[in-house]
């Protein structure tokens, strides 16, 4: 079981120069063995990596975004098996692949820049309403937000007065940040999503 994130960036032409760079750092930043990615068409890109991780690394892509002033991005997650093994990843097929890319086709239907398909319709119901939601918070992150948000998830478990030092900002800055941005609650959600899809995974 794996999953393919399938995004673009929005608006990618009004973005300041150099914002190709943020998105390879983002991609090359993400942690796990299995991953594997690609950029295509300018704007597009493909990640290949473990279920688990998924939404995490979604979250993680958004926070690198919108560090840019008026960055966003638009992504599709699909969960499944994996059938062909291909040196590129947007060569490689099977049910993840296809459930990606009908998850992100679905996203200008539906309004929303973040979704998920996987091999369970209850699932896809449950956690694609609490992402709307959460959406509400990642989708007006401004950009001292969404840079807090990137330091806290690169530096997992790290206290705030090493973010502050790392950022270069005063730890209130940085808790004030956080707050803002909705953080504490995005990672239950990331918890919660972590730990259904586990279980999913072993029945």
């Amino acid at each position: 079981m794996i999953a393919v994130i399938t995004g673009d960036i929005i608006n990618s032409r009004k973005l300041p120069d150099g914002w190709i760079n943020v998105l390879k750092n983002a991609l090359t930043s993400l942690k796990g063995k299995e991953k594997k990615w690609e950029i295509f068409r300018g704007d597009s890109f493909q990640i290949e990596l473990n279920a688990e991780d998924a939404l995490l690394y979604a979250i993680y892509i958004k926070a690198c975004i919108k560090t840019l002033k008026s960055g966003d991005v638009r992504m599709g997650v699909g969960l499944g098996k994996k059938n062909i093994n291909a040196i590129k990843v947007s060569e490689a097929n099977g049910e993840a692949f296809i459930n990606s890319g009908k998850a992100f086709d679905n996203l200008k239907a539906t309004r929303v820049n973040l979704a998920f398909v996987t091999p369970w319709p209850e699932f896809d119901e449950e956690i694609n309403l609490y992402v709307r939601l959460s959406l509400i918070a990642m989708d007006n992150w401004g950009v001292v937000a969404a840079e807090m948000v990137k330091y806290a998830i690169e530096n997992d478990g790290m206290k705030q007065d090493k973010i502050a030092e790392i950022s270069g900002r005063s730890q209130s800055s940085v808790s004030e940040a956080l707050k803002r941005a909705y953080y504490t609650e995005i990672l239950a959600l990331e918890e919660k999503y972590r730990d259904k899809i586990s279980n999913l995974i072993k029945k």
